[in-house]
């Protein structure tokens, strides 16, 4: 968790140093979602993030140099410079995104949960047992896409928990204001699957819950919804303003911090002394300035690079009977304008 947030907080100060472009939404006060659930997860098993990613990223173990260096645009980016903050992604650690419209992911998710059930029941593959966690905002659950996959996984029992990371605000809309049922967690029992509700602010809750999920899924005994209430430090990105929100909210989420309610847990049962979490403080501080450092150290994408993974052939315009790209027919643009 602190790796999570003091990697943010460097987010924002090189955001505001030029070094970072676009969108850049961060994730403080979330931590102990994140936290909760990722760090129960085997390599294996996928998440599915949103356009929040940054976090689950390095819950997930993908190297924070990786994640800072995709923030510059750099080439040695974990999606060599061309996600950007949004959509993180790596093959490696079964990362399948950062999605940048809310909703598109949770399909994604669902499809990763039906190819692990299909290796599983139908391939027959030993030790198929992996899940897929799919993390959302609670702006995201009055949406059709939502609904459609909630059904389609308690329909097929698909190995998916769709956990909600619901901070109470999409953008500057209230959840209280834009849904008919502020419950969300009651919506899982609805499609015939369990609806959790937990404190998104505790880290040890929220592993909980996470850990009776996980595992039921594992079972093959279906999703889960559950929804973690939390709350984020920040405005929704760094270009806003965060002038919405009433500041006796903000003041009273700050003071259910997860990472100090944890330290306090920690320090009051004897878990670790105050040396040894600031030495954990001062790891994460060195781990921090080494990726800065390296992102600023690499160098940008190459030019040719940019109509990789875009169309099926590099050139772009179609491959001919003969094997030959249509562009190198003398005919090609006959008939049509010059540029």
């Amino acid at each position: 968790m602190v790796l999570g947030r003091s990697f943010e907080d460097m987010c924002a100060q090189m955001y505001y140093r030029g070094k970072m472009f676009g969108f850049v939404h961060l994730y403080n006060g979330q931590e102990a979602v994140s936290t909760g659930f990722i760090r129960l997860l085997k390599k294996e098993d996928y998440i599915v993030s949103t356009y929040r990613d940054h976090v689950h990223a390095l819950s997930k173990g993908v190297p924070a140099r990786s994640v800072m260096s995709e923030l510059y645009g750099k080439a040695t980016g974990i999606c060599r410079g061309q996600g950007g903050s949004m959509h993180m992604f790596s093959k490696e650690h079964n990362l399948i995104g950062g999605f940048a419209f809310i909703g598109e992911g949770i399909p994604v998710a669902t499809g990763t949960a039906f190819t692990c059930k299909y290796r599983r029941e139908v391939l027959k593959e030993p030790g198929a047992d992996n899940v897929t966690v799919a993390f959302f905002g609670d702006g995201t659950c009055n949406n059709g896409q939502f609904f459609e996959c909630l059904n389609m996984a308690a329909l097929w029992k698909l190995p998916i928990i769709f956990v909600v990371e619901n901070n109470l605000w999409a953008i500057g809309m209230s959840h209280l204001r834009s849904t008919s049922d502020p419950q969300i967690w009651k919506k899982g029992p609805a499609f015939g699957m369990p609806g959790v509700h937990v404190d998104g602010m505790d880290v040890l809750k929220v592993r909980d819950v996470a850990k009776e999920a996980i595992e039921r899924a594992r079972r093959g005994e279906g999703p889960t919804l559950v929804e973690c209430e939390t709350y984020r430090f920040r405005g929704h990105s760094l270009a806003d303003p965060d002038e919405l929100r009433d500041p006796a909210e903000k003041a009273k989420y700050a003071t259910r911090d997860p990472i100090a309610a944890l330290t306090k847990y920690i320090l009051e049962n004897k878990l670790a002394s105050e040396q040894e979490l600031k030495s954990i403080d001062k790891k994460i501080e060195e781990l921090l300035d080494e990726a800065v450092d390296f992102a600023d150290a690499s160098p940008h994408p190459e030019r040719s690079q940019l109509l990789e993974n875009v169309f099926a052939d590099p050139k772009g315009f179609g491959i001919g009977p003969d094997g030959k790209y249509r562009c190198e027919d003398p005919k090609f643009t006959q008939g049509t304008a010059h540029v």
